[in-house]
């Protein structure tokens, strides 16, 4: 018997028959995330476990038997960071959904990783409390998988990435050992910040089972406001204006790509002329939500707006702020899509759009961009014809074209999506020659058997 047959008996020995899944009709589903682009082989097997014990049980025999291991949550990522690897085991915690606490005076809630974002701001909402990090995918992505990649989200700009809210984690690590990291505490400074180092290492140093997150009171409703721009450069520079004075709850982008996009796909009467799009919110309570938009507003017609309003309709908040959730599926609809994820300074953002649109001429592609403008996160998406092999070569040299104009503007590769498989290259011209060295250290004092999602997150030089 093998290492891979003796690790499904193990794990057999372990689950429920039908948490185990060999089935080789069923295995492509759990092979890939969502990313286009990405590299994915083809695993043993598939397992669900439901306990923290039952995660370290696998861990242990994959470890022992020296089998690659690669964790996954609803799948929902963008940077190929859960896609399989030839012979791997996928265990996959999609069916630890369970809440575990709300401890409303202390301010945080633990739960499994596998439910969905929406269903525990959901499900602490009934509280009376509010979580906030809020990616644009949170009907669909999992909160292990928002701690697995930092996700960001709509309201990032003033509440925080994922890190922000994470106050502990329960951790499989590589050889089955269980430990908790972090603390209950608001405040704590004790030893290093080893929660802090598992959020955002995509699944290389452990499997987070439960997390401990930060939660708020609920806010008051929001005050929208919209501005209209000739070109991205205004708008850029309207977003490093409201940036240097004011912290609204939102600030989200939509070039005239993605605007046409989504009103083709889902028509809902966005002006398809708007060269770009800033839509901001304040939830700042009562008059001063209103007098912080009106702030904002001001600061777009000084930056050349030409058209701006506050929003006193919520139904129209909603669907603007729906228009901007709906970017992605209305750009799937198109054709090929290739996502990318890269964050610049605020005060180069209106260089890096015009730079992107520059890629965007330059290889003959169209790039649809928008994105977190209040935090210089900005999402261009590559689009070509379906099967189209000419075009698609070009998208993904826009896609590393994209990610150069990210750090010739003093910017990252990666603002919430995280590396995965995508962008290892990406990372390595990023990172120093001593932060590479540690990168590689860290990693193999958590995993020396180099079992955890190997080929993922790491710089590739």
């Amino acid at each position: 018997m093998n290492a891979a047959e003796q690790l499904l008996e193990a794990c057999a020995s372990a689950l429920a028959e039908a948490d185990v899944v060999t089935d080789p009709d069923r295995l492509p589903t759990y092979s890939r995330d969502r990313s286009t682009g990405s590299e994915a082989g083809t695993p043993i097997g598939v397992v669900f476990p439901r306990t923290t014990e039952q995660v370290s049980a696998v861990m242990q025999a994959a470890h022992r038997l020296k089998v690659p291991v690669v964790p996954r949550g609803a799948g929902s990522g963008l940077s190929g960071g859960s896609n399989a690897i030839d012979g791997s085991l996928i265990v996959c915690v999609e069916k630890m959904r369970e809440v575990l606490e709300v401890d409303v005076a202390n301010g945080y809630v633990e739960t499994q990783p596998g439910i969905f974002n929406t269903e525990l701001r959901e499900h602490v909402a009934g509280h009376g409390v509010w979580y906030a990090p809020d990616p644009a995918s949170k009907d669909f992505c999992s909160i292990g998988g928002n701690v697995n990649t930092n996700a960001g989200g709509l309201c990032c700009v003033k509440y925080g990435v994922t890190r922000d809210a994470v106050l502990g984690l329960e951790v499989v690590l590589a050889d089955g050992r269980v430990t908790r990291l972090g603390r209950r505490t608001i405040k704590g400074v004790a030893g290093y910040d080893l929660a802090g180092l598992m959020v955002g290492s995509e699944g290389t140093l452990g499997i987070v089972t439960m997390a401990r997150l930060r939660l708020r009171p609920l806010p008051p409703p929001a005050t929208t406001a919209v501005a209209v721009f000739p070109d991205v450069f205004r708008a850029g520079m309207a977003v490093r204006a409201i940036m240097s004075e004011l912290t609204p709850s939102m600030l989200e982008l939509m070039d005239r790509t993605t605007i046409a996009a989504v009103e083709q796909w889902r028509p809902m009467g966005l002006d398809t002329n708007a060269q770009a799009l800033l839509l901001a919110q304040s939830d700042a309570p009562g008059q001063a939500g209103i007098d912080e938009s009106d702030r904002l507003l001001e600061l777009c017609q000084a930056a050349g707006a030409s058209e701006v309003f506050r929003s006193e309709d919520p139904e129209q908040a909603d669907m603007l702020l729906g228009a901007r959730r709906m970017a992605i599926p209305a750009l799937e609809s198109m054709g090929d899509w290739l996502l990318d994820d890269v964050s610049v300074p605020r005060s180069a953002l209106a260089q890096a759009m015009v730079l992107i649109e520059q890629v965007a001429a330059n290889r003959q592609v169209m790039i649809a961009t928008f994105g977190h403008a209040g935090d210089g996160n900005l999402h261009p998406t590559i689009v070509v014809p379906r099967q189209d092999k000419d075009a698609a070569v070009r998208a993904m040299a826009a896609f590393d074209d994209i990610l150069d104009v990210a750090l010739q503007c003093g910017g990252t590769v990666t603002g919430e999506h995280g590396v995965g498989n995508l962008k290892r290259a990406g990372l390595a011209q990023e990172l120093d020659a001593p932060a590479i060295d540690l990168h590689t250290r860290i990693k193999a004092a958590w995993d020396p058997e180099g079992i955890l999602n190997p080929g993922k997150a790491l710089p590739r030089w």
